[in-house]
């Protein structure tokens, strides 16, 4: 059986794609989760990613030998390895618009990412406001999710960004714990997709696991308004 690697499920917006991705899919894997103590080379999270993945870093998917690390090339696999689970659409040219939005997400949102971190168990409404109201970057990002998503689910019907599910929404799904988290502002049906995403049962899962952890990590939370 495959193993993933992750980190813990509260704040692991990187783990939570391949999760989701398999765990939706039925794809069976062993799940190893590694504890963020610090990203010090000396922590003991670096020493033992260290010893499978040259980057020191989760999600890393073991197969029979085979290490492959960053969630791009963990999809892909997958669905090189599972093509009947068609977790790329199976047009061509929806393929790659669905290849070209991951990417997007993979590359791209560094404000949203800086500002609103992943944080499950938290709600943070108040910081949210702040931060809309100080990060132009951030309402810019938002926007650009707006104007993404309700393409494609105007062109493809939903309730999934491309009809079904598929790696796109795996991706995604780490941004809609952050815009729930930080209570983000939404139009009717951004808002609708974020709160289908979020009952989805492997989601729902990774969203129990998290809440179960009770593992408070202040270096990942410099962002909590001072009371």
């Amino acid at each position: 059986m495959m193993k993933l690697y992750i980190g813990n499920k509260n704040y692991s917006s990187w783990s939570m794609r391949p999760w989701v991705l398999m765990t939706q899919t039925g794809i069976p894997f062993e799940e190893i989760l590694v504890r963020f103590d610090a990203f010090t080379p000396d922590s003991r999270f670096k020493q033992t990613l260290s010893r499978i993945t040259p980057v020191g870093r989760v999600p890393v998917l073991l197969d029979a030998g085979l290490v492959i690390w960053d969630t791009l090339a963990i999809a892909e696999y997958l669905a090189e390895q599972f093509p009947d689970k068609h977790l790329w659409p199976v047009e061509r040219a929806v393929r790659a618009r669905a290849r070209s939005v991951c990417a997007e997400m993979h590359s791209g949102f560094s404000s949203l990412r800086s500002y609103c971190p992943m944080n499950i168990e938290a709600h943070l409404p108040d910081t949210g406001a702040l931060i809309w109201r100080d990060q132009p970057t951030v309402r810019a990002d938002v926007q650009r999710l707006v104007e993404m998503w309700s393409d494609l689910l105007d062109t493809h019907g939903g309730p999934m960004l491309f009809g079904a599910f598929s790696i796109a929404d795996a991706f995604f799904a780490p941004v809609c714990m952050r815009l729930k988290t930080y209570a983000l502002p939404l139009p009717p049906g951004i808002a609708s997709y974020v709160e289908q995403v979020r009952t989805l049962p492997s989601v729902q899962a990774w969203i129990a696991g998290a809440l179960a952890e009770h593992d408070f990590l202040a270096f990942e939370e410099p962002y909590r308004l001072k009371r």
